[in-house]
């Protein structure tokens, strides 16, 4: 397979497949940021694919955060939120 070589680097620094990361991004694209269980299952997504094991309370908050609408929500949000606790 002919690799992009940004792509590749990046994939040998992070140990993240970028076709995780596409995935990812293309499931936050059309996700309902107001429906619970559809933000909890993106955390858990976004906490695997980090290798950051998230715990319930960091979760709970944020869910609340971004289902009560306090926060603007993409991938980077997400992992900048998991980087805090």
């Amino acid at each position: 397979m002919n690799q992009n070589p940004l792509f590749h680097n990046i994939e040998k620094k992070t140990g993240v497949k970028m076709n995780d990361v596409m995935r990812l991004a293309n499931s936050f694209q059309h996700a309902n940021f107001k429906d619970e269980a559809t933000v909890r299952r993106l955390i858990k997504q976004v906490g695997r694919l980090a290798n950051k094991p998230v715990r319930k309370e960091t979760e709970d908050q944020i869910v609340h955060a971004i289902v009560n609408g306090s926060q603007s929500m993409d991938f980077n949000t997400i992992a900048r939120m998991l980087d805090k606790k």
